[in-house]
């Protein structure tokens, strides 16, 4: 944030109001912190120090216990692009070093950079845009309001194939009508599997879904949870077919031959 102080104000007037706030500044510690403890809404600034913020947010939606959390963003103040002269009655006098001459011009269309980021933030999923200069009980209201919609009991989303029920809202998974207890990693990547029938997936295509763009470990560790996540869906794992070479594939049933 270039203002911390108009942010530290906005954080104060959170935790006034009975909002308890954790502050992250690196992608990897927010994924770690909403796999750890979770959160009811999370608000994203401009950039964090190894990521931009609207990539973070396109990150977020794309994996399955992140889809439905709220997002707010963050902006931070940013004045109008400077002029260069000044304007009276549809008239642009040129500044100085310009000669004596003024043109009549017409007003061109444009959008200022706080809307564009804006409007990057709401195509990336954002639920809500706030801004520093802002005031304070303004944003509170708007953070309110956004967890009043996404907190309502929402219906449960199912993703099925087979006798694999992952359950998007609760993001728990029955096998056969038993609960199967998953880690958040081996959660996601029965999601992308789901989401991805009959499509040959790549190691670095799942690290990049599951773990991130900005992970830089080793893409074995695909394989280590693909073994895990067999292990624990017992006779279903039939349908993760290894792919030689590459990754892995999901068969639904009546495919597999």
């Amino acid at each position: 944030m270039r203002d911390p102080n108009r942010a530290g104000v906005l954080l104060e007037s959170l935790s006034r109001n009975g909002i308890t706030t954790t502050v992250v500044q690196r992608s990897k510690e927010l994924q770690g912190l909403i796999g750890q403890r979770g959160c009811d809404l999370l608000i994203v600034g401009q950039n964090l120090v190894d990521a931009e913020g609207v990539q973070v947010v396109k990150n977020l939606r794309s994996r399955g216990p992140t889809r439905q959390l709220a997002i707010a963003a963050l902006l931070d103040h940013q004045p109008p692009p400077p002029s260069m002269g000044a304007e009276i009655g549809g008239v642009k006098r040129l500044p100085a070093g310009w000669g004596m001459t003024s043109a009549r011009v017409k007003p061109k269309p444009s959008a200022s950079p706080r809307t564009s980021l804006r409007l990057q933030f709401f195509q990336a999923g954002a639920d809500e845009c706030l801004t520093l200069d802002q005031d304070a009980a303004e944003c509170l209201a708007r953070i309110r309001a956004v967890l009043h919609r996404t907190m309502s009991q929402p219906q449960e989303e199912l993703l099925k194939m087979g006798p694999i029920e992952l359950n998007l809202t609760s993001y728990t998974l029955k096998v056969g009508g038993k609960n199967v207890p998953l880690t958040s990693k081996e959660l996601d990547l029965l999601y992308v599997f789901l989401s991805s029938p009959n499509r040959v997936l790549s190691r670095p295509y799942l690290i990049e879904r599951v773990w991130g763009y900005n992970y830089f470990g080793s893409p074995r560790t695909v394989d280590v949870h693909v073994r895990r996540l067999r292990e624990k869906l017992g006779k279903a794992a039939k349908f993760i077919t290894t792919v030689p070479c590459v990754g892995y594939k999901l068969i639904p049933p009546g495919s597999l031959g």
